[in-house]
C-alpha cells in the first residue's frame, strides 16, 4: 500500500509568491504546514479480477460469505465507534453509526443479493450494488454528494473482508506526515494520531465531509477538494499546507518555508480571561456541536461557550430530541464551563443543513428559504416551544447562571418581537406549570445585511448581538460559500463585509450590549487585532485555535488596533485590506 506523507509544522496561512505554484481547494482547519509529498491510496489492493463463469458460481454460499464478512464489518465499527466516542467525542463518533445503517441498508442487501442471483460472486455483487449507490449520491449534488465517500469507505470494508486483504494502518504514520490522497473516510481519518501527525491533502471532498469533520474536532491541518492536480505532484517534491487559506503551495520559497515553520511553534494555553497590551479584557470562547466537545474545548483555554449549535443534537436520527434530552445537554456544557458563559443557538437547520424527518421543502435556493427562525418557530412552532422550555428549565440550575440563549437567521424587528413575545409565553407555562425557570441572557445572530443595517434596534431589544461571519460574507458579497466560482467573494476581509462589521458592533455599543464573533474569521490569529480594533467584545471559534487567538489579544495593543481598523474601513478593495494587514504583520 502506498503511503504519502507531509512532514508538518502548524501555521495559519501565507501568500503565494510568483515562482510559486498553487493549488487551491478548501480549507478545513486553520492549520498549515511545510514538508515533503508522499502517497496514499485508499482503493489499494481492492480491484478485481474478472468475475468467473456465473454457472460456476454457488449462490447460497456466495451470500453467506458476503452475509459473514457484514457481520465482522459490524463488529469492526462498534469498536472503531467506540474508540473515537472516548478519543474525540459523540458527535463524531455518530459517522460510525451512519455507515453502520449503509451496512444494514435493506436496498443494497437487496442489490447484492440480485447480483449474486445473477451468478457474481460476492466481492463482484458488492462492488456493483455500492456502484449504483453511489453514482446516486453524487448525481444528488451538494451535501449529499459528499456522503458518497462514505458509501466508498463501507464498500471498501466489505471487501476488504471478503478479499482478505490488508487493512491500512494510519495510525502508524511517522512524526510529522499529512497523508496525501485522492480521498480520505471518517474511519482513515479517525486513525490518525493529531500528536503526531501533521495533517492531510485530498483531491476530492468538501468542508461537510465526514472526513473533514473529523480532522477538525482532531485539530488535524487539512486542505480537501485540490484537484487532481493534486495527485501528479511528484514524490519528494516539497509543498506548503495552507488549511487556512484553502491552498497547498507547491516548491515554496525558502523564506515561506521558514515562515511557516517559525509561525508554527506550539503556543501555551492560557486558562485565565486575557486581555491586551493596554487592559482591554477580550473574551476567546469556542464553538461546540454537543456536550461532549466541551471538555476538549476547556482543555484548549476556552473562556466559555460563544456557540453551541443545537442542530447537531436533531441530525442523524429519526425524530427530533424531546424536551429531556435537550435540557440534559445544555446542563451536561453549563456545568463544564460552570461560571463561564455558553451561548446557545436555537435550531438552525435549512439551507446546507437539512433534517430528513422535518420534511421541509428546500426550495429552488435553500440558503434564501425557509431556515433558523424561519423554520423553528416559523414552520415548527412545536420544536421552538420545546427548545425554549428545555433551555428555561437548564438556566434554573445551578449552572446555569451562565446560559446565553441566541436566535438565528434574524432579519426584522417584527420577527425578533414575535420571538421574545414566545419567551415570555414558555416562561408563563413553565411558572403555571409549577417547574422551575429562568430568562436567561438573550441575543441575536447577525447573518444578513437586514440585521446589521438594523443591528441597533435589534441590541436595543436583547442583550448581545453575535454576528456568523459565514453567512454575513455569503449574503453581503452574494456569494454560495460553497460554491468555488466565487470563492474569492467569500472572503471576510472584503470591505463591504468589514463595513457591516463595524456598523455592527458602534449599534449594539450604543444600545448597551455586547457583541461577539462566533464565524470562521473569529479564529484567524492573523486578524484577531482588527477584530479588537472593531470593537468586538468576543471572539469564539473551532477550539483549536483558542490558545493563538488568545496568545494574540495580549500582544495587541488596542489603540493601535483602532487605528488598524479605520484604515481597513477606509481601503476601497481587498486587495488594499490584504496589503495592509500584511503591512501591520510585517512591523
Amino acid at each position: 500500500m502506498a503511503l504519502w506523507a507531509i512532514a508538518l509544522y502548524h501555521d495559519t496561512g501565507m501568500t503565494a509568491a510568483n515562482q510559486e505554484r498553487v493549488l487551491r481547494g478548501t480549507g478545513v482547519t486553520p492549520l498549515s504546514g511545510v514538508g515533503t509529498v508522499f502517497g496514499y491510496d485508499p482503493d489499494a489492493d481492492l480491484s478485481l479480477p474478472d468475475p468467473p463463469d456465473p454457472a460456476a458460481v454457488e449462490a447460497d454460499a456466495e451470500l453467506g460469505r458476503f452475509r459473514r464478512a457484514r457481520e465482522r464489518v459490524r463488529e469492526n465499527l462498534a469498536a472503531e465507534r467506540e474508540r473515537t466516542a472516548e478519543r474525540v467525542g459523540e458527535e463524531e463518533a455518530e459517522i460510525f453509526d451512519a455507515h453502520r445503517q449503509f451496512v444494514d441498508d435493506p436496498e443494497i442487501e437487496a442489490a447484492v443479493e440480485a447480483r449474486v442471483g445473477e451468478g457474481l460472486p460476492a466481492e463482484h455483487a458488492v462492488d456493483a450494488a455500492f456502484a449504483d449507490a453511489i453514482e446516486q449520491f453524487e448525481a444528488a449534488g451538494g451535501v449529499t454528494a459528499e456522503r458518497a465517500d462514505d458509501l466508498r469507505e463501507v464498500r471498501n470494508r466489505l471487501l476488504r473482508e471478503l478479499l482478505d486483504a490488508e487493512v491500512s494502518d494510519l495510525s502508524a504514520l511517522p512524526a510529522g506526515a499529512v497523508v496525501v490522497a485522492e480521498r480520505l473516510g471518517p474511519g482513515d481519518t479517525a486513525q490518525l494520531d493529531p500528536e503526531a501527525v501533521g495533517g492531510f491533502a485530498t483531491a476530492t471532498g468538501g468542508r461537510t465531509s465526514h472526513a473533514a469533520i473529523m480532522a477538525r474536532s482532531l485539530g488535524v491541518p487539512a486542505v480537501v477538494g485540490l484537484g487532481e492536480e493534486l495527485l501528479t505532484i511528484a514524490d519528494g517534491t516539497t509543498v506548503v499546507v495552507d488549511g487556512d487559506a484553502g491552498e497547498v503551495v507547491v516548491d515554496p520559497t525558502e523564506e515561506r518555508q521558514e515562515r511557516v515553520r517559525e509561525a508554527g511553534r506550539d503556543v501555551a494555553v492560557r486558562h485565565d480571561p486575557v486581555a491586551t497590551v493596554d487592559g482591554r479584557s477580550v473574551e476567546v470562547a469556542a464553538n461546540i456541536g454537543t456536550p461532549a466537545e466541551a471538555p476538549g474545548a476547556r482543555d484548549q483555554g476556552a473562556d466559555g461557550v460563544g456557540l453551541f449549535r443545537t442542530e447537531f443534537l436533531f441530525l442523524d436520527r429519526a425524530e427530533p430530541p424531546g424536551e429531556d434530552e435537550q435540557y440534559e445537554a445544555v446542563v451536561d456544557v453549563l456545568e463544564t464551563f460552570e461560571g463561564d458563559r455558553v451561548v446557545v443557538r436555537t435550531l438552525d437547520v435549512g439551507g446546507d443543513k437539512p433534517v430528513p424527518y422535518l420534511d421541509t421543502a428546500a426550495g429552488e435556493n435553500p440558503f434564501l428559504g425557509v431556515r433558523g427562525v424561519r423554520l423553528a418557530p416559523g414552520e415548527r412552532a412545536d420544536l421552538f416551544e420545546t427548545q425554549l422550555r428545555a433551555l428555561l428549565r437548564a438556566a434554573a440550575t445551578d449552572a446555569g447562571d451562565g446560559l446565553a440563549v441566541m436566535f438565528p437567521l434574524v432579519a426584522t424587528v417584527e420577527e425578533l418581537d414575535d420571538l421574545l413575545a414566545r419567551v415570555e409565553a414558555v416562561a408563563a407555562s413553565l411558572e403555571e406549570a409549577g417547574l422551575p425557570h429562568r430568562v436567561p441572557e438573550l441575543g441575536v445572530m447577525v447573518e444578513t445585511p437586514a440585521s446589521a443595517f438594523v443591528a441597533g434596534e435589534l441590541a436595543a431589544r436583547v442583550d448581545f448581538l453575535s454576528v456568523g461571519t459565514n453567512d454575513l460574507t455569503q449574503y453581503v458579497m452574494a456569494a454560495d460559500r460553497g460554491d468555488e466560482r466565487v470563492a474569492g467573494l467569500h472572503d471576510p476581509r472584503h470591505p463591504p463585509v468589514l463595513r457591516a462589521l463595524d456598523r455592527t458592533v458602534r449599534a449594539a455599543h450604543d444600545a448597551g450590549a455586547w457583541v461577539g464573533m462566533c464565524g470562521e474569521m473569529a479564529g484567524d490569529p492573523d486578524l484577531t487585532e482588527l477584530l479588537v480594533g472593531l470593537g468586538f467584545d468576543e471572539l469564539s471559534m473551532s477550539a483549536v485555535t483558542v490558545p493563538a487567538v488568545k496568545e494574540r489579544v495580549t500582544e495587541t495593543d488596542a489603540e493601535r488596533a483602532e487605528a488598524l481598523a479605520e484604515r481597513a474601513l477606509a481601503a476601497e478593495t481587498l486587495a488594499d485590506v490584504e496589503d495592509l494587514l500584511a503591512e501591520e504583520g510585517a512591523e
